[in-house]
C-alpha cells in the first residue's frame, strides 16, 4: 500500500489519500492521470489493468485501487 500511496502523491501531493474516497468524483485525479497511474501500477506491481476495470469506482480511493491491484495479482 505504501508504494501505491507514493505513486499517488506524485500525481497530487496535496490530497490525503489515506482518507479520501472521492478522488475521481472531486477531480483530484483526472482521466489522463488515471492513464498515467495505470502505467505506474503496471511497472511497480507487475499487473496490467484491463480496460474494463478503468472505471471511476476502481479509482475513487487508494483503498479501492489497492484492492484492484490485489485482485489482479491473484489472477
Amino acid at each position: 500500500m505504501e508504494e501505491l500511496l507514493d505513486i499517488l502523491k506524485e500525481i497530487n501531493p496535496d490530497v490525503d489519500y489515506a482518507t479520501c474516497t472521492t478522488l475521481v468524483e472531486d477531480g483530484f485525479i483526472t482521466s489522463m492521470q488515471i492513464v498515467m497511474l495505470v502505467g505506474e501500477i503496471n511497472q511497480e506491481f507487475g499487473v496490467a489493468i484491463p480496460a474494463n476495470k478503468i472505471l471511476p469506482e476502481y479509482f475513487n480511493s487508494a483503498k479501492t485501487i489497492y484492492a484492484l491491484i490485489q485482485e489482479l495479482e491473484e489472477e
